[in-house]
């Protein structure tokens, strides 16, 4: 029976695995999410503390932690939230030791800093994607007003069509966009 659970978790998305502890309180889900992300939490860990044993530590002190916060949180983009949970955990064991530098916190800045890119990489990957399931007309009004930055007046000649229809093909896709993406529940934010 413990098999046949681990198997139907393993297909389910990160965020559908935090939905079903919230539901189950199960513990086969806390495994799941321990064999997908336990790496990654040792290797941030190694990171920024620059110790085997501290950062073997404190992954296990975030993974007995991960059930309690599962539920107190409301989680969009769990691997990203992993990833602070833990950076915030070594901060944390960093300043009770007193070892968080000014090298560390520059180091700590610069890591975030490409994680923001990473993210909004894949946010904008997503947008692309969605762009291209609109109707033609709402695409080609969407990329010309936002990816061109052309003004009504411009997509109007170009496009040859009613500024009343531009403006409405615009309005139209954007909210189009945002169901599809709010959809998909991997990008969520006013377009």
């Amino acid at each position: 029976m413990l098999f046949r659970s681990r198997k139907t978790y393993q297909s389910l998305s990160d965020e559908e695995l935090v939905q079903v502890y919230k539901d189950k309180s199960s513990s086969v889900v806390i495994g799941e999410i321990y064999t997908r992300y336990g790496h990654l939490v040792m290797g941030t860990s190694m990171k920024y503390l620059k110790n085997k044993a501290d950062a073997e530590d404190l992954t296990m002190q975030v993974f007995e932690q991960l059930p309690n916060k599962l539920v107190s949180h409301n989680i969009q983009r769990f691997k990203s939230w992993l990833y602070m949970v833990t950076k915030n955990e070594c901060l944390m064991l960093l300043r009770k030791k007193g070892r968080l530098t000014t090298e560390i916190t520059k180091e700590l800045e610069s890591s975030d800093e490409l994680h923001l890119k990473e993210e909004k990489e894949v946010q904008l990957n997503l947008l692309e994607e969605a762009i291209t399931t609109l109707k033609d007309e709402q695409r080609r009004c969407i990329e010309l007003f936002y990816l061109e930055q052309k003004s009504y007046q411009e997509i109007v000649s170009e496009l040859k069509m009613d500024v009343n229809k531009v403006k409405s093909a615009i309005q139209n896709g954007k909210r189009n966009l945002k169901l599809n993406l709010e959809t998909r529940n991997e990008f969520k934010s006013a377009i």
